[in-house]
């Protein structure tokens, strides 16, 4: 499998510093593993739409990649190595800072509807990166990318939501971010990938256990 896909994204990309520093990254995964998460199609108990404007609303309902979801899935497990391997930490630290020694990595697909809104929020705490790629299809899924904000809440910005782009940060207390509710004509579909402390208390919803670096 190539392992180099986000490595080389991320290459491409300089960062943006404004309204925080992030970076807006294309063709993010391999076309094998961003077809196979397309082609996977969950029990529709993971979709929803508005969860009062936090994922913990749907705390229940939420799609993780457990390894038992890989040991049923080639592509899952494919996507997991590929973001749990040693040179895309390595280009993570490099390239943006992050500080991944250990980390665990923790992989969610997020299958969005009609109503769906998030708050601002900046991902602070245990999650050391966070990565969102979008993998929406359709005439309007550029737009579905996530909102960009200011400390006060304000949107300023939105990432590209085409197809296998994504929106990576380190998140801090300056990473606001959201998504301001507008209508969603399918079902907007996101990866989001975190690599998260040894603080973090949800072990169940991990993808791999913790690495050291």
């Amino acid at each position: 499998m190539e392992t180099n896909c986000v490595i080389a994204a991320l290459t491409a990309t300089p960062a943006t510093t404004w309204p925080f520093p992030h970076w807006q990254l294309y063709d993010v995964l391999p076309t094998p593993i961003a077809a196979a998460l397309v082609a996977w199609v969950p029990d529709p108990h993971f979709m929803g739409g508005d969860s009062g404007g936090q994922r913990a609303g749907r705390n229940g309902h939420r799609l993780f990649i457990t390894p038992a979801l890989q040991a049923t899935n080639t592509g899952l497990a494919q996507l997991a190595g590929l973001f749990d391997n040693a040179q895309t930490r390595a280009a993570f630290t490099d390239r943006c800072g992050a500080r991944l020694e250990n980390t665990a990595l923790r992989l969610e697909l997020c299958l969005d509807t009609d109503g769906f809104w998030l708050e601002p929020h900046t991902d602070i705490g245990a999650k050391r990166l966070t990565l969102l790629v979008s993998l929406s299809m359709g005439a309007q899924a550029a737009e579905w990318g996530t909102d960009l904000m200011t400390p006060q809440g304000d949107p300023v910005a939105r990432a590209s939501g085409i197809f296998n782009s994504g929106l990576l940060f380190i998140p801090s207390a300056h990473s606001w971010h959201g998504f301001v509710p507008r209508p969603l004509t399918a079902t907007r579909r996101t990866l989001i990938v975190n690599y998260v402390g040894p603080e973090w208390q949800a072990t169940e919803e991990l993808t791999r256990r913790i690495q050291a670096v």
